[in-house]
């Protein structure tokens, strides 16, 4: 009798599983007043739109949103699967702050969800707001950069990077709308949105037809600066412009490879200031080096628009000067070169990219151009590298990276001191399995280098040297340098050296299209095998789910305290802005 009990339940619980409807925006989703969203409703059965019925506090939704839905009688998905009806509408508002209770049935389907309206102070708390993502940041970096660039004796650090004297304010949860997992495109999309998302997506709650472009639409920092007022927004970042990070404060796509796309969306909203890499998805299809499959030549139309361009260290430093307010300045076809490469070791790319400029320089011209508007700014600078070397386990390149991203925090930190009125966030999208153990001591005895290893007291401390002053270590191959390990990756060889010829590739693929360790490293003397612990379809190192830190300075940073989600910190940056009061 108890196996039929639990049977029939089981069965329950599967029946009203298959037959609920799923509504955008999700339960629980803060919704900035008087901003433009999408609603959508998804059946999981075909059903006849007299016998839907949906509400919104007790009133028909049409009522409420001011106009009534387009109906899908049979929504489609691979192969012209039919995915059950659904109920869609663009680009509604609420403007009265409150909760809104979203009430929704179609015969036996029923879902109900909830909404936070909010709004925002009646006047702006600052000017300017400046916001710096290192990408990937994590503590363990926070600290290698530190005693790399700074040193430590005794125990205590010889000196501080700009970030440790900014209040660290805040823990922040990464997590997506589909798994405790995460990458760059929704943490940074729920920052710059207030929405939070499925991995891969910007500026989109990800539904579930196959189409990548036609998913419900969240408003944009960039779009919501656009709609409410006069002020600049400025986009600075490493990577290419169209990455995931950048992309955020711009674009709508369930697929953060729509790079091209993206270009558009970034033309829609017109950045005041662009700067970064990524010109291939610029350049009309005809051009050496595109990645564009259309005729549009997006560099002309950026100056058609009345935008000074650049491309390289030398063009920027001109148009710094010049009279034109927008700017965009391409360096690269892709993401530009690592600081390692870029400014010491002249690998990678540099040698087809030779005058590449900075963080640091791009984040002074940045805030040269915007800091003439009046009515203030929102810039982002993103520091990309330290992911992207996190990933291939390339602890030297990933932490000169974060020393360059110090020091243009450094720059917005001067940038403050004159202009109180800026509000300064410093934070990272998501973390990396990383930690510091101690240290590789090349002095001491033997071949084997995991001997070489000191933990605990024999770890002593690194002996990095800045002669110079500039900041950086003069040399990553110092005689008993930091080790650093992750607790995820693929099968590798670890050489327990940093890798001076380029970047660390630590598994390829085999011929049954598994990945294994790269045995181009296998033969460097004292490498030993390292068993991965991830599936073999994974290349690198993953994002951890721990939370980030986040720290804040100026005004508005008082809205920033203890745990809260990344869609949260929206909220905070809308407040600052009063960005939620209408203006008439």
């Amino acid at each position: 009798m108890r196996k039929l009990l639990l049977a029939m339940m089981s069965a329950t619980v599967m029946s009203g599983a298959a037959h609920a409807a799923t509504v955008y925006p999700l339960d629980r989703a803060t919704v900035l007043a008087g901003s433009p969203f999408d609603f959508k409703v998804e059946f999981s059965q075909v059903v006849k739109p007299e016998d839907v019925k949906v509400t919104v506090n007790g009133e028909s939704y049409d009522a409420v949103f001011g106009k009534a839905a387009d109906f899908v009688g049979e929504e489609k998905g691979a192969e012209d699967k039919v995915l059950g009806s659904a109920l869609i509408l663009r680009g509604v508002k609420l403007a009265k702050p409150g909760q809104y209770k979203v009430e929704v049935s179609a015969g036996d389907e029923k879902k109900s969800v909830n909404w936070d309206v909010y709004g925002t102070s009646a006047t702006p708390k600052a000017k300017n707001i400046i916001f710096l993502l290192g990408d990937g940041l994590s503590v363990a970096h926070r600290t290698g950069a530190r005693l790399m660039s700074k040193g430590m004796t005794e125990g205590k650090a010889n000196g501080r990077l700009a970030m440790d004297d900014i209040p660290p304010v805040a823990f922040i949860g990464t997590s997506s709308t589909s798994a405790i997992a995460t990458d760059s495109a929704n943490t940074m999309s729920a920052y710059m949105t207030g929405h939070k998302s499925a991995v891969n997506a910007l500026g989109v709650y990800a539904d579930r037809t196959p189409a990548s472009l036609d998913d419900p639409k969240v408003e944009t920092i960039g779009e919501a600066l656009r709609r409410t007022g006069k002020k600049s927004l400025g986009i600075v970042t490493t990577a290419e412009v169209e990455d995931a990070t950048p992309a955020a404060l711009v674009s709508h796509t369930r697929k953060r490879g729509d790079k091209a796309d993206i270009v558009g969306m970034m033309y829609d909203v017109k950045p005041d200031v662009l700067l970064g890499g990524g010109s291939a998805y610029f350049l009309a299809k005809s051009v050496p080096g595109s990645k564009r499959k259309d005729d549009k030549d997006y560099i002309a139309l950026f100056k058609d628009a009345g935008y000074a361009v650049a491309t390289d260290k030398n063009e920027l430093a001109a148009a710094a000067g010049s009279n034109q307010d927008r700017l965009l300045g391409l360096f690269h076809t892709g993401n530009l070169d690592v600081t390692l490469d870029r400014e010491f070791l002249k690998k990678g790319t540099v040698d087809k990219f030779p005058n590449q400029p900075g963080l640091v320089d791009m984040t002074k011209v940045a805030l040269g151009k915007l800091s003439k508007n009046p009515d203030g700014f929102f810039l982002m600078v993103e520091g990309a590298s330290i992911d992207k070397m996190s990933h291939p386990l390339d602890w030297d390149r990933a932490l000169v990276d974060t020393i360059e991203f110090d020091k243009a925090v450094a720059v917005a930190r001067e940038f403050q001191a004159k202009n109180p009125d800026t509000l300064i966030v410093v934070t990272g999208d998501h973390t990396h399995g990383v930690s510091i153990i101690g240290t590789v001591d090349d002095n001491k005895p033997g071949t084997e280098m995991r001997e070489k290893v000191g933990t605990y007291a024999a770890a002593g401390f690194p002996n990095y040297e800045d002669k110079d002053g500039d900041g950086y270590p003069d040399r990553v191959d110092v005689s008993r340098r930091l080790f650093i390990a992750a607790n995820n990756g693929p099968d590798h060889y670890e050489t327990f050296r940093p890798k001076l010829d380029g970047p660390f590739v630590p598994a390829i693929q085999n011929e049954k299209k598994e990945y294994v360790a790269n045995e181009a490293y296998k033969d460097v003397p004292g490498a030993v095998f390292v068993q991965g612990n991830l599936p073999k379809d994974e290349d690198s190192g993953v994002h951890a789910v721990d939370d980030v830190v986040l720290q804040a300075a100026g005004p508005g940073a008082e809205g920033f305290r203890g745990y809260m989600e990344q869609s949260d910190v929206y909220r905070v940056l809308a407040d600052t802005f009063a960005l939620g009061t209408e203006k008439m």
